[in-house]
C-alpha cells in the first residue's frame, strides 16, 4: 500500500495547471494546496482548529528546529508530531538541510553531511541523510523531505547608501508596497549569483544524498519520500538533476533552492523549466515560495504544493494580505478607520468586526490578539487564494480570478 495517492481532477486547457487530491494516511488535501509554515509544531498564536478554519488542510514543520528542540525521539514517545500538536490532518516535515545553511553556525560540509553548531545552546550536530531521515521517520510526518545541498544563491551585497544594520533586518517586499507611499522600507539588498562550481557540487552532493535517504527511509509505507531538485539558475544543472531524481519511483518531486535571492524573473525561468521535467502523474512541490503573484506562476507550470513563513510572520508585524495589496496596520492612516482589514474577506478577524483602527490599537499597545487576528486574517487570505485558482482550473476559465486577484497578476 502506497503512502500517498495523487489524483489529477481537472486540467486547464491555457496552461500546465492541474487540480486534484493528495490522499494521506491523516486524510486529504486538494491542490493546488498552500501549506502554513509550523516551525516548532505549532502556527505561532493559533489553535490548530483555528488554522484549520481559515482553510488549511495541510501544515509544515521544520526538522531542522524540532531535532534541536525539542527532539524527535521525545515527540515519537509521545505519539508523534501530528497526535503530540492536536493537528489531526495531513502534514509535512522539510529535511532540515535549508535551515542548516541558513541559520546554523557550520564547521563542516562534505559528503558526509553537515557538521554544525547550534544556534541554541552552542552544541555540536552531525546532520547527514540518515540522521535527517531517522529524526522524519521519528517525527512521524505524512510527507518527508529528502536531504539535500541547499547553497545560498550568494553572499548579500548592500545596496548604496544602506546600512549594515538595514540590510541584515529589511523583509522582502512585495511590487505592490507601492500602494503604500508613507511607508519607506530600506532598499532590499541584492544577492550576487552562486559559484558555478560549488552549485555543481551541491547537485551531485544532492543525488548522492538522495540515494542514501532512500536507503535509510524506515517507514515508506506509511510516510511518503519527496526527492528535491536543485540547482540554482543554471537551467542545465536543473535538468541534470531532475532527470536524474526522477530515476527513483518516490511518491512526490520537489523544486528546491528559489526564492533565495535570484528575483521573481529568474525564480520564473527556473519554475517553468524544471516543472515539466517532473514525472506528471506525480504531485509537485515548490519549496518556501511566496508572494500571490508566485503562487499563480507557479500554478500555471504545473505546480501543486506550497508553503510559505509570509502569511504568520508578516501578520505577526501587522503586515495584511488584501486583493488588493499589502496593508500596514501600524500606519497612522488606520487610527480612526472603522473597516475590518479587508470587508471583502470571511475570516475570523474580518468576519468578527474587529475593525482596522481595534488592530493597529492591539499593536501599538503590544497585545497579543493583533499579531492572532491579522495571522488569521493572511492564513485565510492564501486558502481564498488558492480556492479561486483550483476554481478557475476546474471552469477552465480565469477571467473572475484576473478581476478579482490584481495583487496576483503582477
Amino acid at each position: 500500500m502506497s503512502a500517498l495517492g495523487f489524483e489529477i481532477l481537472h486540467r486547464d486547457s491555457t496552461s500546465l495547471a492541474r487540480a486534484g487530491r493528495v490522499t494521506t494516511p491523516h486524510g486529504s488535501f486538494d491542490t493546488p494546496a498552500f501549506m502554513p509554515v509550523g516551525t516548532q509544531g505549532t502556527i505561532k498564536g493559533l489553535m490548530p482548529d483555528d488554522v484549520a478554519a481559515t482553510g488549511a488542510q495541510i501544515v509544515l514543520g521544520n526538522t531542522y528546529h524540532l531535532l534541536l528542540r525539542p527532539g524527535s525521539e521525545l515527540v515519537a514517545r509521545m505519539g508523534g508530531l501530528q497526535a503530540w500538536s492536536r493537528w489531526g490532518g495531513p502534514m509535512l516535515t522539510d529535511s532540515g538541510g535549508f535551515q542548516v545553511f541558513s541559520l546554523g553556525h557550520i564547521n563542516r560540509i562534505d559528503d558526509h553531511g553537515v557538521v554544525f553548531r547550534s544556534h541554541l545552546d552552542g552544541s555540536r550536530i552531525d546532520l547527514t541523510p540518515e540522521h535527517s531521515m531517522r529524526v522524519q521517520n521519528e517525527l512521524g510526518a505524512d510527507i518527508i523531505m529528502a536531504f539535500d545541498d541547499c547553497p545560498p544563491l550568494g553572499p548579500k551585497r548592500r545596496a548604496p547608501g544602506v546600512s549594515e544594520e538595514e540590510a541584515d533586518t529589511a523583509e522582502p517586499v512585495a511590487d505592490s508596497d507601492q500602494r503604500e507611499p508613507e511607508l519607506e522600507p530600506a532598499p532590499e539588498p541584492t544577492v550576487d549569483h552562486a559559484d558555478p562550481l560549488r552549485l555543481a557540487q551541491a547537485v551531485e552532493r544532492t543525488l548522492v544524498w538522495l540515494d542514501r535517504c532512500v536507503k535509510s527511509h524506515a517507514r515508506p509505507q506509511d510516510q511518503a519520500l519527496f526527492a528535491i531538485v536543485q540547482g540554482g539558475t543554471d537551467l542545465e544543472l536543473r535538468s541534470a538533476c531532475a532527470a536524474r531524481v526522477t530515476q527513483h519511483d518516490l511518491p512526490g518531486f520537489a523544486i528546491g533552492g528559489v526564492a533565495v535571492g535570484e528575483g521573481y524573473d529568474q525564480m520564473r525561468q527556473v519554475v517553468e523549466h524544471t516543472a515539466p521535467l517532473l514525472p506528471l502523474e506525480k504531485p509537485r512541490y515548490l519549496m518556501g515560495v511566496g508572494y500571490e503573484r508566485d503562487i499563480l506562476m507557479a500554478v500555471r507550470a504545473g505546480v501543486d504544493m506550497f508553503d510559505c513563513v509570509l502569511p504568520t510572520r508578516n501578520g505577526r508585524n501587522a503586515n495584511a494580505f488584501t486583493r488588493q495589496g499589502p496593508m500596514r496596520l501600524r500606519n497612522a492612516r488606520y487610527v480612526d478607520d472603522p473597516l475590518p482589514i479587508d470587508p471583502d474577506c470571511d475570516c475570523q478577524a474580518c468576519g468578527g468586526g474587529f475593525s482596522r483602527s481595534y488592530v493597529r490599537h492591539l499593536f501599538m499597545a503590544g497585545e497579543m490578539l493583533g499579531p492572532i487576528l491579522v495571522s488569521l486574517h493572511n492564513l485565510r487570505h492564501y486558502q481564498r487564494l488558492m480556492l479561486d485558482i483550483r476554481a478557475a482550473i476546474r471552469d477552465n476559465d480565469w477571467s473572475l480570478f484576473n478581476l478579482h486577484w490584481p495583487v496576483a497578476l503582477g
